[in-house]
């Protein structure tokens, strides 16, 4: 709890310093590229829970993978990688636990029980939660145009969460793990930024990656049967989620947050569920219930009422003021 609340103030003593950027050409293409490739996680770790991975040893494969990355990446002749700051250090393994470690057992251990496409339309609310950090944390304020759109878009979770019901509309535990991820990402992507004045998006995502891997040892007995016992589309799968969502797309997403608004790049993601839906549509012959589709467009209404009107209002009375 401690280290928690340095976070929390090492975030509001930062704030002040922070240069807001347009969402201009290089920052919406280094978004897109990340938006498509986690966009497609969801199905290929539904591949691989299928394949014969557990979720516990699916998670920590594509970690070691993406933590081996990037090893070979700081040791690679001519690259220049620095060590964390020693007073950065509790604060990034901190956010490595929340951003990665959380956020992944959540979606991982969701998924065995929710579809990839209603797992991506929960994720892709996290901008809802996001903007009620913000406002607590970090005391951005908002209008009635503010907090209807959070309602709304609460109210579209609530919906997703229910069309992942059971016919008895008991709620999953796999939606509550989702949802705490959508949680955990939005918590790792506020307290992201202030780090990217000090390291470069490929080593604050390395640093996060390494702390994030750690917990995941957890799950390391029988790993290597599960390796062997897997498929080969469940192996592929791994590889894949490993290389590309785990390591790549972590260090567009950072570029793109060091060049760009942190509320503009994170609407970003209102383009997630749908490509999740789609690959898993493609990929898994697997499509969310209606009721999930109908809570997906009210989530992303409430996101769109306060990034839009209440931003709209804010900056209106700005320049009055």
């Amino acid at each position: 709890m401690e280290l928690l609340l340095q976070l929390f103030i090492s975030v509001r003593l930062n704030k002040k310093e922070l240069k807001v950027n347009e969402l201009n050409a290089k920052t919406f293409f280094m978004a897109l590229i990340t938006i498509i490739i986690w966009g497609s996680t969801f199905a290929a770790i539904r591949a691989g829970l299928h394949g014969g991975y557990s979720a516990g040893h699916l998670v920590l494969i594509r970690y070691l993978i993406a933590s081996g990355a990037f090893i070979l990446y700081a040791l690679w002749p001519g690259v220049k990688f620095r060590l964390p700051k020693k007073e950065d250090l509790f604060r990034l393994l901190l956010l490595g636990w929340i951003g990665i470690s959380i956020y992944h057992i959540g979606v991982t251990f969701g998924e065995q029980t929710v579809s990839a496409g209603t797992a991506g339309m929960l994720i892709g609310a996290a901008p809802v939660f996001t903007a009620l950090i913000a406002v607590f944390v970090l005391n951005e304020r908002l209008g009635r145009f503010g907090w209807l759109g959070l309602g709304i878009g609460l109210a579209g979770v609530i919906l997703i969460t229910l069309g992942s019901a059971g016919p008895s509309l008991t709620i999953s535990k796999g939606a509550f793990l989702v949802l705490m991820a959508a949680v955990a990402t939005s918590v790792f992507f506020v307290f992201q930024k202030p780090f990217l004045h000090r390291y470069t998006p490929i080593e604050l995502t390395a640093y996060v990656t390494w702390a994030g891997t750690l917990p995941f040892f957890w799950f390391s007995p029988g790993l290597f049967d599960s390796i062997q016992h897997a498929t080969m589309e469940a192996n592929i799968s791994a590889l894949y989620v490993g290389i590309f969502p785990a390591a790549i797309a972590y260090v567009t997403w950072a570029i793109a947050l060091s060049s760009g608004n942190a509320s503009s790049v994170a609407s970003m993601m209102y383009l997630e569920p749908a490509i999740a839906i789609l690959t898993a549509w493609v990929w898994l012959n697997e499509w969310p219930s209606t009721l999930s589709l109908i809570g997906g467009l009210v989530a992303i209404s409430g996101v769109l009422v306060v990034n839009g009107l209440d931003k709209k209002r804010v900056t209106a009375e700005k320049k009055s003021a």
